[in-house]
């Protein structure tokens, strides 16, 4: 299972978020550059970026930096605030190799899938933070999780596989930036479900012991962003066989 260091970025630093809060951010101090390469000397070949004032702004606010990550030797999948056609092709045209849509996805599948015909479902992956409401359903939070929403995100999938989707990063807000470890349960219930995508979890990577966990469960990749900037996950887990 491939494992994916992930940076989130505000106002050009790197920073965490607890369960998607903007009032609780943490801020490291790390450049971006130069922690995407040593990401890559450790052996990752994929960095996850956020662009967090993107996502808050509704539009990509970090191209330039992004831009600079994509540089590296690094393929980066990068997201946030992506609400048109024109927000994906600025972040194509600065070397992002795969772009992320959330919001939108969510809001205007029909328009998501035209994108997956167009640029092909490799360069494109589909963002689900979810919540699990009171009835026991999931339902995706939108506008950087300020937003909660009703939306069938299983209807949502089979509309977008339908133009071909193969990339789907998943969210457990509950999880998230709590170091409780990661949602199994779901995890491996969404692949069991949808086998032909590839999944890609996020929220609550502690240690090897949860990326040996979360590879049980048949996703084909995890985020992990805290437990590699706190050291507790090694970089060199980052070595991990790239089968996503």
């Amino acid at each position: 299972m491939l494992v994916i260091p992930a940076i989130d970025l505000r106002d050009g630093r790197v920073v965490r978020l607890r369960q998607g809060d903007f009032a609780q951010s943490r801020e490291f101090a790390r450049d971006p550059l130069a922690l995407a390469g040593d990401y890559a000397q450790a052996g990752a070949s994929w960095l996850h970026v956020v662009d967090l004032d993107g996502a808050r702004a509704g539009t990509p606010r970090q191209i330039e930096l992004i831009g600079q990550l994509a540089q590296t030797t690094l393929h980066v999948q990068a997201g946030g605030g992506v609400r048109d056609l024109d927000d994906v092709q600025r972040l194509f045209d600065v070397g992002v190799a795969r772009v992320v849509i959330g919001s939108l996805a969510a809001r205007e599948p029909n328009t998501v899938a035209a994108w997956l015909e167009r640029f092909g479902a490799t360069r494109l992956c589909i963002a689900l933070d979810l919540r699990l409401g009171g009835d026991g359903h999931w339902y995706p939070a939108l506008d950087a999780w300020q937003t909660k929403s009703r939306i069938d995100f299983a209807s949502l999938l089979e509309r977008l596989l339908g133009a071909g989707l193969q990339h789907v990063l998943c969210t457990d807000i509950e999880h998230d930036g709590m170091r409780a470890g990661p949602n199994l349960t779901l995890y491996r219930l969404l692949a069991a479900r949808w086998p032909q995508i590839a999944w890609i979890a996020s929220g609550g990577v502690r240690d090897r012991a949860d990326v040996e966990a979360l590879a049980g469960t048949g996703v084909a990749a995890c985020v992990a962003g805290t437990a590699l900037l706190e050291g507790t996950l090694e970089l060199a887990q980052l070595r991990a066989a790239d089968t996503a």
